[in-house]
């Protein structure tokens, strides 16, 4: 059962500062050219706080994370953030358009505390690995702090869209406005009514829970509940405040919600051979070439965008690639007959296999160039890039050996692959836009 509570969020007072001068994107997406900008803008800016320096006289009682706990307590000491006085609920509106434009679209969700549940209890699923480092880092802010600073993007599923109706119908005055450097527009509300927030509770209850964006915020959190429960075994709360962390619920059947793909570009491959890899894929894949020049990609892009997406209706696992030596574009398209899914990839389930994204991994990366799994986790041979246009012309223009491009993973498709109990690939989805940090804060006291 997916159990979520309101809660008293600390929030920027913007009678003191104002919004875009003090959110961020989240930690993990601020480049050191944001973090200098960040830091600009105003000396409470969230930055000091998720992604501070570290000083080279750092040591136990002095550091990187003791240093973002004296910046809450100032904060909190100046006013500069004030607790809400009641708990409630924070319905939160993006409205954007895609990188490249196109029309406006609107994503809701709602901000709560969500009870952290080990993904063995099947009420919260993952989609995607993690990794230690990432891991490590947040813990020791999160020890030091005992404040839940960015929120955890999780997917419902709700085809009728019932469970945020009364919110968003109640949302009329925002108590947040902010844009963002990514033309994003952002619209925080606040609701208070317990008989709303009951009736919201029990409708979420028995819905299985995804992690879309914040895997390893999650663990992280879960670790350090863990970690609290063993320091105060007699604490009397069954559940702890920890047992908690900030979650944005985002319901995957909503029209909003945008997935964009993430492309692979190869280098660094001993003896490139794109003749080799054509003949090594053709066991799996039919193979089409496209006859697209550099002067023909961008009017032909939009076409070829719509042969993948009709492969991916099709279930067809398909993707594009462009091959240093050779000209045009090239279409692997699964093979109709004669490859044995199971038999080839029997370490991966039935969700899985259908995955553009899986297969390009395994059959073409993996056996056509030999590029293996621990090379790709190792960071050797392979980038990700959003740009499909960027891919294509590093190979064109000799930067790359290789570009695969990709159509973007359904939301319902990603829930399926949770759900099975699976993973995807690294770098699998792509979110857009992500929810900034610093509209609430969780802070156990």
């Amino acid at each position: 059962m997916a159990e979520i509570k309101p809660l008293a969020a600390y929030r920027y007072d913007l009678s003191t500062v104002r919004a875009e001068d003090v959110l961020t994107q989240p930690y993990d997406k601020i480049t050191p050219e944001m973090r200098r900008r960040y830091l600009t803008r105003d000396a409470h800016n969230l930055v000091r706080v998720i992604l501070g320096e570290s000083l080279s006289s750092d040591g136990e009682d002095s550091n990187v994370y003791t240093r973002a706990e004296g910046y809450l307590r100032q904060w909190i000491g100046e006013d500069v953030l004030r607790r809400d006085p009641e708990p409630g609920l924070y319905p939160y509106e993006q409205t954007f358009t895609l990188p490249g434009g196109g029309p406006a679209h609107t994503r809701r969700g709602f901000i709560a505390l969500g009870r952290l549940e080990p993904y063995d209890r099947r009420v919260v699923h993952r989609h995607e690995q993690t990794l230690s480092g990432p891991k490590e880092d947040r813990l020791r802010l999160l020890r030091a702090t005992h404040t839940h600073l960015g929120q955890i993007f999780m997917l419902y599923s709700d085809p009728a869209g019932s469970v945020e109706a009364e919110l968003f119908a109640r949302a009329k005055n925002p108590v947040l406005e902010a844009g963002d450097e990514y033309g994003t527009h952002h619209r925080l509300f606040r609701e208070t009514d317990g008989g709303v927030i009951a009736r919201l509770q029990a409708a979420m209850a028995p819905r299985p829970l995804v992690i879309a964006d914040g895997h390893h915020r999650y663990e992280t959190a879960l670790a350090w509940s863990q970690e609290e429960h063993r320091r105060l075994p007699h604490y009397a709360a069954d559940p702890a405040p920890w047992d908690y962390a900030m979650m944005t619920f985002v319901n995957l059947d909503a029209p909003g919600l945008v997935v964009l793909p993430t492309h692979r570009v190869v280098n660094g491959v001993a003896d490139w051979d794109a003749g080799r890899l054509l003949e090594r894929a053709r066991q799996y894949f039919e193979v089409h070439e496209r006859p697209v020049s550099a002067a023909e990609w961008a009017q032909a892009w939009p076409a070829l965008e719509a042969e993948l997406a009709a492969a991916e209706r099709e279930r067809r696992p398909a993707f594009l690639a462009a091959l240093a030596g050779k000209p045009g574009l090239y279409l692997f398209r699964l093979r109709r007959e004669g490859v044995d899914l199971a038999r080839e990839l029997p370490g991966y389930n039935a969700e899985q296999r259908q995955l553009p994204v899986l297969l390009l991994h395994e059959l073409a990366l993996h056996r056509g160039l030999d590029i293996t799994p621990e090379a790709v986790r190792d960071g050797q041979h392979l980038r990700y890039e959003r740009d499909a246009h960027a891919a294509v012309r590093a190979v064109w223009e000799g930067g790359a050996q290789a570009a695969f491009l990709l159509a973007p993973v359904a939301p319902q498709t990603v829930r399926d692959v949770a759900l099975s109990g699976a993973v995807m690939p690294q770098k699998s989805t792509d979110f857009f836009p992500k929810l900034l940090s610093g509209l609430t804060l969780y802070r156990i006291e």
